[in-house]
C-alpha cells in the first residue's frame, strides 16, 4: 500500500482512476462507498483492514473500489479523515448544549465525543503512524488543521484571533495528551485531575479577557466612581 495524499479544500481529494473522476454520478458513488467503509471501520477497527474487507463492507468488489480509489492506503486515508469529521461534528453538537456556556464547560463537553465510537479507530491510526511513519504518514497529515476550526469556533467570539489560536493550540495538545494517557495507562482519575487543571486555566484565561474588555469599554467620568 502507498500513502499518497492530495488536497481539495482542506481534505484528501479522491485520487482513483481517471475514469472515476469528474462526474457528479461518479462522485456520489465514491462517497456512498466511502461511507460504508467508514461505518465498517467504526465497528471493527483497523485490524486486518484490506481492500477485500473494505469491498465486502461496501457490498462491492475490490476492482470497483480501485475504480474510485487509488489503492487501499488512499481509501484508508480518506476513511480516517471522514471519521475525524464525524468526531468533530459530534464534538461541536455537545459543545453547543454545554452548561454553562463557558469555554471550560465546552471543552469538557466535547470529551465525550473524543472517546466515542470513532476513538478506537483513530487511536489505532495514531499507533500505525508511530509504528511505520513512512508508510502511514498520510493517516495523520493535516489532522491538527482539521481539528483547529472547531476549537477556534468554541472560543469566546470577542477574543482576538491570535488569542483564539494560542488557546486552541493549548486545548488540542492537552486533549491529545489526555487521550494517549487514558489509552496507555487506563488512569481515568489522572485524566480527570488533568481536566480540572485545564478547566481552571481556561476559566482564568476567559476571566482575564472579560476583565480587559470591561476596562476598555467602561465609560470614564464622575458617574462611574
Amino acid at each position: 500500500m502507498g500513502a499518497a495524499e492530495t488536497a481539495d479544500q482542506g481534505s484528501p481529494r479522491p485520487a482513483g482512476y481517471r475514469r472515476s473522476a469528474g462526474t457528479p454520478r461518479g462522485e456520489a458513488r465514491r462517497r456512498e462507498l466511502l461511507d460504508r467503509v467508514v461505518d465498517d471501520l467504526a465497528v471493527n477497527g483497523l485490524v486486518d483492514f484490506s481492500l477485500r474487507r473494505a469491498a465486502r463492507a461496501a457490498g462491492t468488489t475490490h476492482k470497483v473500489l480501485l475504480y474510485h480509489f487509488d489503492g487501499a492506503d488512499d481509501l484508508l486515508q480518506q476513511a480516517i479523515w471522514q471519521l475525524r469529521q464525524r468526531r468533530i461534528a459530534n464534538s461541536l453538537a455537545l459543545a453547543d448544549v454545554a452548561q454553562p456556556q463557558t469555554l471550560a464547560a465546552r471543552v469538557r463537553a466535547i470529551w465525550a465525543a473524543l472517546v466515542g465510537e470513532e476513538s478506537r479507530v483513530l487511536d489505532q491510526a495514531i499507533g500505525l503512524m508511530m509504528y511505520d511513519s513512512d508508510r502511514y504518514v498520510g493517516l495523520g497529515r493535516g489532522a491538527s488543521q482539521q481539528y483547529m476550526p472547531a476549537l477556534l469556533a468554541i472560543c469566546p467570539p470577542h477574543w482576538p484571533e491570535q488569542r483564539k489560536l494560542e488557546v486552541s493550540e493549548l486545548v488540542l495538545a492537552a486533549l491529545r495528551g489526555f487521550l494517549i494517557d487514558q489509552l496507555t495507562s487506563g488512569d481515568t482519575a489522572g485524566v480527570e485531575a488533568g481536566f480540572e487543571a485545564l478547566a481552571r486555566a481556561l476559566d482564568r484565561e476567559e476571566a482575564a479577557s472579560d476583565l480587559l474588555v470591561g476596562q476598555i469599554c467602561e465609560p470614564r467620568g464622575s458617574l462611574w466612581v
